[in-house]
C-alpha cells in the first residue's frame, strides 16, 4: 500500500494552487513566529521609547515635612521643577498641625470658628491646614499629597528631640516603612527636607531624621539624593556652614558649601519679578497661620546640604539640578 500525502487546492479565477499539509503547516509556523516576533520587537520599541521619555522628564522630588506650611522653605526650587524642568514634585506630611491654633485669631472670621480655643483648633485645623496646604500645592504644582496624620502635640526646640524620637508621640514605624514604601514605589531623584538643627522645632528635625534614616535603609543603588533645606538672606553677616546635628551621625554634611536656588532670581519685562512672589502665594495660602504671614519677602535663598549618606556620585546629578535652575526660562519680550 502507498502512501500518499494530502494536499490542498486554492483555487482563483486565474490560479490554481496545490500545498501539502505538511508545508501549509510550515508556512502557518513561520507567520506565527513572525507575528510573535514582531510583537517582542513592538514590546521592545515600546520600553526603549517610556525610558527615553523618563529620562528625558524632569526630576522625581519628595518632600518631607512636619508641617503643612513648612513646604515654604523649599517653595522657589519646588515651583521652577514642575514649571520649567517638567519636573514632578510630591509632599508627604507628617503631622496633622493642629498644634498650630495660638496664632490662628485672624482666620477665626474667615472660617467661621474659634481656633484659637485649644479643642476647637485641634478639632478643625488638621482639615483647614490640609486644604490650605493644597491650594498652595496647586500654585507650586504639586502632585501627590501623603497624610501620615500624626499628631502635633506641642512646640519643642530639638534640644528636647527625645521627647518625639524617644516616645510613642508618633508611630516612628509606620512613619519609617510607609515612607519607604512611596519612596521605592515612586523612584525619586530627591528628597527634601528641614535641615535638622538643635536650634529649629523638633517635629522639623525629627522628621529629616526618619527620612534619612529610611533612605539610608533602601539599597544604595535605588537611593535617592537626600538634601536638607533652609532659607538665608543676602544681609545675613555669618557664612553658616551646617555640619550636622550633635547627636545624631546620620545628619553629618561635610561639604561647606551648600547647593543654593536664588529667589531672587529676576525674569519678565525689565527683570521687575522674581520667585519670592511664588513663595508669597504660597504663604498667604496658610491663612489659618498668622506668624506664618510675617515670613513673606522673608529669605533671599533656599539652600541646600548635601548629607554625607548620599555618594559622592550624587553629586554631579544634583549639581545638574541647580545648574538648570539658574536658567531663566522666560521668554524675554519688549513692548513699545
Amino acid at each position: 500500500m502507498t502512501a500518499t500525502k494530502s494536499s490542498i487546492q486554492y483555487s482563483t479565477s486565474h490560479l490554481k494552487i496545490n500545498l501539502p499539509i505538511d508545508k501549509l503547516h510550515q508556512i502557518f509556523l513561520m507567520i506565527k513566529y513572525f507575528l510573535i516576533l514582531r510583537s517582542v520587537f513592538f514590546y521592545i520599541l515600546i520600553l526603549f521609547c517610556l525610558e527615553a521619555y523618563s529620562q528625558e522628564q524632569g526630576p522625581k522630588v519628595l518632600v518631607v515635612t512636619a508641617h503643612p506650611d513648612d513646604d515654604a522653605t523649599f517653595a522657589g526650587t519646588d515651583y521652577k521643577i514642575t514649571h520649567n524642568l517638567g519636573g514632578t514634585v510630591d509632599i508627604a506630611l507628617i503631622t496633622n498641625g493642629e498644634g498650630g491654633y495660638k496664632y490662628s485669631t485672624l482666620a477665626e472670621d474667615i472660617y467661621g470658628l474659634e481656633l484659637t480655643d485649644e479643642a476647637v483648633g485641634r478639632q478643625y485645623l488638621p482639615e483647614i491646614r490640609k486644604k490650605e496646604l493644597e491650594a498652595g500645592g496647586k500654585i507650586i504644582g504639586i502632585r501627590n499629597f501623603y497624610y501620615f496624620n500624626q499628631k502635633d502635640h506641642r512646640y519643642v526646640t530639638s534640644a528636647d528631640i527625645k521627647e518625639i524620637l524617644d516616645s510613642n508621640i508618633w508611630d516612628l514605624e509606620y512613619i519609617r516603612s510607609e515612607l519607604k514604601k512611596i519612596i521605592e514605589r515612586e523612584k525619586y531623584d530627591f528628597v527634601f527636607v528641614v535641615t535638622p538643627t538643635l536650634t529649629t522645632h523638633a517635629h522639623h528635625s525629627s522628621v529629616g531624621i526618619l527620612a534619612l534614616e529610611t533612605v539610608s535603609s533602601i539599597d544604595p543603588e535605588n537611593r535617592p539624593v537626600i538634601l536638607g533645606g533652609s532659607v538665608a538672606r543676602k544681609t545675613d553677616t555669618l557664612n553658616y556652614i551646617y555640619k550636622g546635628m550633635e547627636g545624631y551621625p546620620i545628619t553629618s554634611v561635610s561639604d561647606t558649601v551648600p547647593f543654593v536656588f536664588d529667589r531672587t532670581q529676576k525674569f519678565s519685562y525689565k527683570d521687575a519679578l522674581d520667585y519670592k512672589i511664588i513663595v508669597n502665594w504660597l504663604i498667604a495660602e496658610h491663612k489659618s497661620q498668622g506668624t506664618m504671614q510675617l515670613l513673606m519677602n522673608q529669605g533671599d535663598y533656599e539652600q541646600y546640604w548635601y548629607f554625607d549618606i548620599n555618594p559622592e556620585s550624587g553629586k554631579e546629578k544634583t549639581n545638574e539640578l541647580f545648574e538648570k535652575l539658574k536658567i531663566n526660562y522666560f521668554k524675554k519680550k519688549e513692548y513699545n
